[in-house]
């Protein structure tokens, strides 16, 4: 059974067990339900809850073990030599799976049996060219091993997925009775409800905080690891990035982080400007008419996808900069630059600073204009003025956010501005950023292990520690200025 459709049954299994324990509550006091400690409903759900909350617990936990327990079985099949490494232990059980559901897929097309593929074996067998035939990529020969791994893992699998269902579906029984046995005019299930959601939102939120601790731990741990093999002094105060998989690398960090910084610059020199400006005109200058349309096309900027952003600056605004700024002013020749990334992620920024600014000078009190306006002040004065000034925290905070945001760009980065780590003052030579290093060094079959591709994790924990100081910031300037103007 699959495990959608088991969903599927346990839901409904809950939507019964709504049904079952509210009619038994009102039945319970003979239809007055002023009888009852809570309303039906609460009853309805408490029974729903001791239905749904075991029942996908036991789900989640046996599809969190049983890969586990596959694994540790199907590792018996293969030599001691396989098992002591890790690497070679966990290709060979990859190549396994793959097989396991080739197997599988013969079986649907029908062109094998359970008996065919019961009596499979590599001696009498291309069993690398049947896969082939249900479109499985391996990553080399099928070996005995491997197939007989394979048809422990798809037994395995099958008689572990029907005693989840069976288990599944016991637990969902056993809590349907527990469920309808506390129904009765003193339970307090109301209470009980409340608390069930209680928890769920604690969860929700504890999930949330795990997975930021669970993002940084990961790339923490792999940081120290490259810092094991590479000094952290050369890596921070380094000037020239040169990795070389083949061993002597050089990793400074200070060419990347220049190009970012100085890519991010021009970004925001673009976008703060037209957002702003925008964000004015539409608070206090359209009318609701003019707003209703002019808004919305704005923001369908926000909708396109980064990458037709770096077809834009590779194809357009890059041979524009070229032909008429860069070559006629002896500043370079390449269409991919620093101003062509910075101008494009500008423009990509502008729907976001300008609908930000906008609801937050729209939340200026009224009352505030209305006394500008009464003193006599024209509306460029009053904007000027008043609302600029109660609204400048919240700005500050838009643009501190976006420039977050432009930090962390990747696919403009990589088709406008290029891949060379250099530090230069010239806007119109080609440069990079950490983001797209981080991408580069994980890229292609490398050495895992290796400094040249653990450098991209030291990049990564450096750039999250550089936008959380940037957000921060935002958050403390916001809080401080506000209180004045409210």
């Amino acid at each position: 059974m699959s495990v959608l459709l088991l969903l599927a049954i346990i839901l409904a299994l809950s939507g019964l067990a709504f049904i079952l324990g509210r009619a038994r509550s009102i039945s319970k006091v003979s239809g007055n339900i002023r009888d009852l400690h809570s309303l039906p409903g609460y009853y309805g759900w408490h029974t729903a809850l001791t239905v749904l909350f075991p029942s996908i617990v036991v789900l989640v936990l046996w599809l969190v073990i049983q890969p586990m327990v596959l694994s540790n079985g199907a590792a018996k099949f293969f030599p001691e030599a396989t098992r002591a490494d890790s690497v070679a232990l966990t290709l060979a059980l990859d190549d396994a799976r793959r097989v396991s559901r080739g197997l599988d897929a013969m079986i649907a097309n029908g062109s094998k049996s359970e008996a065919e593929i019961a009596a499979l074996d590599t001696a009498t067998t291309d069993v690398r060219a049947l896969l082939a035939e249900v479109n499985v990529a391996l990553g080399s020969d099928v070996s005995a091993e491997s197939l007989d791994a394979a048809k422990y893992m798809r037994a395995a699998s099958h008689s572990g997925g029907f005693w989840m269902a069976l288990a599944v579906m016991a637990v969902a029984g056993v809590g349907l009775i527990f469920g309808l046995s506390q129904v009765h005019p003193e339970f307090r299930a109301r209470n009980r409800v409340e608390k069930a959601v209680l928890g769920l939102l604690i969860l929700a939120s504890s999930i949330a905080i795990l997975t930021t601790v669970g993002i940084v731990w990961s790339m923490l741990s792999e940081s120290i690891s490259f810092f094991k093999m590479y000094p952290a002094g050369e890596f921070f105060f380094g000037l020239t990035w040169s990795p070389n998989f083949s061993g002597g690398s050089t990793l400074g960090f200070l060419p990347l982080l220049w190009g970012t910084l100085y890519i991010t610059f021009v970004a925001i020199i673009v976008a703060v400007p037209l957002g702003l400006f925008t964000a004015i005109y539409l608070a206090e200058y359209a009318s609701p008419k003019l707003r209703s349309w002019i808004k919305p096309l704005i923001e369908i900027i926000a909708g396109i996808p980064t990458v037709v952003f770096g077809l834009f600056a590779l194809v357009t605004v890059g041979p524009i900069l070229r032909d008429y700024f860069a070559q006629p002013l002896g500043l370079g020749t390449s269409g991919s630059s620093v101003m062509t990334a910075g101008i494009v992620i500008g423009i990509l920024n502008i729907p976001f600073i300008s609908s930000l600014a906008d609801d937050i000078i729209n939340s200026v009190p009224q009352s505030l204009r209305d006394g500008s306006f009464g003193l006599g002040a024209t509306r460029s004065e009053t904007v000027r003025q008043v609302i600029l000034p109660a609204a400048l925290p919240g700005i500050v905070g838009a643009v501190l956010l976006a420039t977050s945001r432009a930090i962390g760009e990747t696919m403009i980065v990589t088709m406008g501005a290029g891949a060379a780590a250099k530090l230069s003052l010239n806007p119109f030579e080609a440069m990079t950023t950490m983001t797209v290093k981080i991408v580069g060094q994980l890229t292609g079959d490398t050495d895992f292990a290796s400094p040249e591709t653990l450098v991209a994790f030291a990049l990564g924990i450096t750039l999250f520690v550089l936008t959380l100081g940037l957000n921060i910031l935002a958050l403390y300037i916001v809080r401080k200025y506000r209180e004045q103007y409210e």
